[in-house]
């Protein structure tokens, strides 16, 4: 049975996945922005394996869960799920920075770098991300005029890259992302149309598994068929200089296989 860390897995399709793995038998570590939220996880906390507190909105605090998530021990999978969609406002975090890119794009990129290399990653990303190409000209939205939408499509964009360049630089991790569609999710509405259980399936597969079809890296997925995502995240040159990017504003490195 695996070990599974799963980001803002306190509803949405981070708790939706977090309760399928345990039905099977898995062992998971929930994550909470805070400690009112975890709280209110009510079963589901007694039945998990362990939760890390944090907000993904603060590098200091990322870094904290990070280094929670390594104090509990090797994670076989991790689900990159948590983040955010509109914000009314560029916003800017305890670092200045772009509130979307920070928890959607610099967090899950930290996250990456600072725990313990699981056998697994899935990075939850959108179709929308096709919408994201030419980022790298303003990563962090000083120079353009506000966006919501498009902000969010560029740092979908950002983790389907993060995704394919670590399929390439860590060929010992099964690296790959998820398009879970528009789910009937806080996020998504009422009115979306996949259920919460569809949306969560592919990334819960990916994470555990044995299915041969399941033990692939450097694929976008969509209700478990590959899919091919925008050309930009197959680019390796794109991806390094995103890599590069994301190591100089957050002051993280991303390790040698």
């Amino acid at each position: 049975m695996a070990m599974v860390f799963i980001t803002g897995s306190t509803d949405g399709l981070g708790r939706a996945a977090a309760q399928s793995l345990i039905e099977q038998g898995h062992s998971v570590v929930l994550h909470a922005r805070s400690q009112d939220r975890a709280d209110a996880l009510g079963v589901l906390r007694s039945r998990a394996h362990g939760i890390v507190l944090g907000d993904l909105g603060s590098a200091a605090e990322t870094k904290s869960i990070a280094a929670q998530v390594n104090a509990i021990g090797r994670m076989d999978a991790i689900i990159h799920n948590a983040g955010v969609y509109t914000r009314p406002g560029r916003g800017a975090t305890p670092e200045g920075h772009a509130e979307t890119l920070a928890i959607n794009t610099l967090a899950p990129y930290m996250l990456t770098a600072l725990i313990e290399q699981p056998g697994r990653l899935v990075y939850l990303s959108s179709g929308l991300h096709r919408g994201g190409e030419g980022s790298l000209d303003d990563l962090d939205w000083t120079r353009r005029s506000w966006d919501s939408a498009k902000a969010y499509a560029e740092s979908k964009l950002h983790v389907v890259a993060l995704a394919f360049a670590l399929a390439r630089r860590w060929p010992d991790v099964l690296c790959n992302a998820v398009d879970p569609g528009w789910v009937r999710t806080k996020m998504g509405g009422a009115g979306a149309p996949v259920d919460i259980a569809t949306g969560a399936r592919t990334q819960s597969w990916l994470a555990a598994s044995e299915d041969p079809a399941a033990l692939v890296s450097g694929r976008y997925w969509h209700h478990l068929a590959q899919q091919q995502p925008a050309s930009e995240a197959t680019d390796p040159k794109f991806q390094d200089e995103l890599i590069d990017r994301l190591n100089k504003l957050t002051g993280v490195e991303l390790p040698e296989a």
